[in-house]
């Protein structure tokens, strides 16, 4: 299918909020190179209010809560998609790597609830 007609069709499932799967690796690594690039454009779009002065590590703080509950949610959405995973036999491959993708999710939300503390803690401190 012609790249244009592709992203039509992508563009018009967004909007109805449906999603497609994608049934080569090119397919799927286009996609995530999109993602990366997006990401890419949003981190840069973030730094500029992030390398402003701070007069307190508590004004990060509210960022670094919203990213944990993101990261928390994902999870959740992570493991249930591993139970399904479970339940209808998938290849042990795939398991494997939800499972990965699940522990590393919980070891960013203990990080990332770590980070929120350390903003109060370095608030007490003055900084």
């Amino acid at each position: 299918m012609p790249h244009t007609r592709r992203a039509l069709m992508d563009a018009v499932a967004a909007r109805l909020g449906w999603r497609r799967a994608h049934t080569t690796t090119a397919e799927i690594d286009d996609v995530l190179a999109e993602q990366t690039a997006t990401a890419h454009r949003q981190a840069i779009d973030t730094a500029r209010l992030t390398l402003r002065p701070h007069d307190s590590a508590l004004v990060m703080q509210p960022g670094f809560l919203d990213i944990r509950g993101r990261v928390l949610a994902d999870v959740g959405h992570l493991e249930t998609a591993l139970d399904g995973a479970r339940r209808h036999g998938m290849p042990d491959n795939l398991i494997r790597r939800l499972e990965a993708a699940v522990d590393h999710g919980h070891e960013m939300t203990v990080l990332l609830a770590d980070t929120v503390r350390a903003t109060a803690d370095a608030h007490t401190a003055g900084h």
